[in-house]
């Protein structure tokens, strides 16, 4: 008997499917490996040591029970599952459900159905969500996205998104992000771009984006960083210029 105190979600064995099969062949444990508890440790625990009963378990009321159910149906049972109402089931067929079938729940209403999409996805499929509306989603597009083809993301409205664009877009596309209203973005691009159109990032409003360019700009730009408001970026200005000169 339990002990009263304990708070261990039990179910019924007396009205259980599995009492004769599955409890009296040690293959279920009240209160640790159940399927009938309201507990997703328990369900869990019981699919581990039964798989094979998955399928019985696929349209069940109990959400917990269908997704982790999910985890141990065949590919073609889980294609029957697409429309299910609860988006941990589908978060479970996004993660199982081979590469080919993930365009089913490109338009999924739940971000992390669509964050793992955009993580599986082949990369020649990924500009469909390169205008989702949750910028995580956009986010892992950014990160796998072939560089020739980021340039669709330069005025992207979330500024992590454009530093990953930044961080990967060909350098010669660059230029393009030259005048990028963060900071930061400007400042990847001075440390990418190519040393000799680093001209207008010399002037940058922000003496951080002026630093980086110094360091790298030909020396011939940097006469005029001799007179910059900041001291780091006067003082790098005068050790590449006075290198120059020894």
């Amino acid at each position: 008997m339990p002990d009263e105190d304990d708070a261990t979600p039990r179910a019924d064995c007396r009205t259980c499917p599995h009492r004769e099969d599955r409890l009296q062949k040690g293959r279920c444990h009240p209160g640790d490996a159940c399927v009938g508890a309201l507990s997703g440790r328990q369900i869990a625990r019981f699919f581990k040591i039964n798989p094979d009963l998955a399928e019985q378990y696929a349209g069940d009321p109990f959400w917990e029970r269908r997704a982790i159910a999910a985890r141990y149906l065949s590919v073609q049972r889980l294609l029957r599952m697409l429309d299910d109402p609860d988006e941990v089931v589908r978060r479970v067929l996004a993660y199982r459900l081979p590469v080919d079938a993930l365009a089913a729940l490109i338009h999924d209403p739940d971000r992390e159905v669509r964050v793992t999409v955009a993580d599986r996805l082949p990369p020649e499929q990924l500009e469909q969500l390169v205008t989702d509306n949750d910028y995580l989603v956009r986010q892992y597009v950014a990160k796998r996205l072939k560089p020739g083809r980021l340039f669709r993301m330069l005025r992207d409205p979330e500024r992590e998104v454009r530093k990953t664009v930044a961080s990967r877009l060909p350098e010669e596309s660059l230029g393009l992000m030259l005048d990028d209203v963060e900071a930061e973005i400007r400042l990847i691009v001075a440390e990418r771009i190519d040393a000799d159109a680093l001209g207008a990032l010399l002037r940058d409003r922000d003496w951080r984006v002026r630093l980086a360019a110094c360091q790298r700009a030909p020396v011939t730009l940097l006469a005029p960083l001799l007179e910059d408001d900041d001291e780091d970026v006067r003082a790098a200005a005068r050790e590449r210029l006075g290198k120059r000169q020894a």
